[in-house]
């Protein structure tokens, strides 16, 4: 069994919050956007509360804006600009995550058919053991989101959800944050 089959491991992860930006945000659907945002908040809060790195990009953020302020609000360093769709093929991103060290990728973000997935298909090429947050992506159309998530689970991720995440890194009710993200969650 490989790696990206494991539990996920709070040590050994890393949140990737692929160009979430005010400007890309309004182009989708609103309902699935108001989904989507507040997803991410708790994945990237409960990161938060269990020391996972978190490392966000944006995507020429002259033209698509910044991360969405809910979002901005919680990282504890500045987006990475990048230019390419793939994060993985961005030398700086690629710098962030390598010197991070850890081989599990928690991706969520925007467009899950473009950005998201050459992103997964990159990291798993390079070795990463990509998990995508499936509440937590999202593409214009609800076929690309599908279709994105279908490309993303045959190039080798594991597609899970944010409380999936939270409570695997958790390993169990015995962790000293586990009233801190059960209260997150609810």
């Amino acid at each position: 069994m490989t790696e990206r089959f494991h539990a996920l491991d709070p040590e050994t992860s890393v949140v990737l919050v692929i160009d979430l930006q005010e400007r890309l945000a309004r182009a989708m659907d609103p309902q699935a956007w108001e989904g989507v945002e507040p997803s991410v908040v708790k994945l990237v809060r409960g990161a938060g509360l269990l020391s996972v790195p978190v490392v966000a990009t944006e995507q020429y953020p002259r033209g698509l804006g910044p991360t969405v302020g809910s979002v901005r609000a919680l990282l504890e360093s500045a987006p990475v600009e990048k230019t390419d769709f793939s994060c993985w093929r961005e030398a700086g991103v690629r710098a962030v995550l390598e010197a991070a060290g850890r081989t599990q990728v928690v991706i969520c973000g925007m467009e899950s058919h473009v950005c998201v997935f050459q992103t997964v298909r990159d990291l798993v090429g390079a070795g990463y053991s990509p998990f995508v947050v499936s509440e937590a992506v999202l593409s214009r159309t609800a076929e690309n989101r599908a279709l994105g998530l279908s490309l993303m689970r045959a190039a080798g991720a594991v597609v899970t959800g944010v409380e999936v995440v939270l409570f695997d890194w958790l390993g169990g009710s015995q962790h000293p944050r586990f009233r801190d993200v059960s209260t997150l969650i609810r």
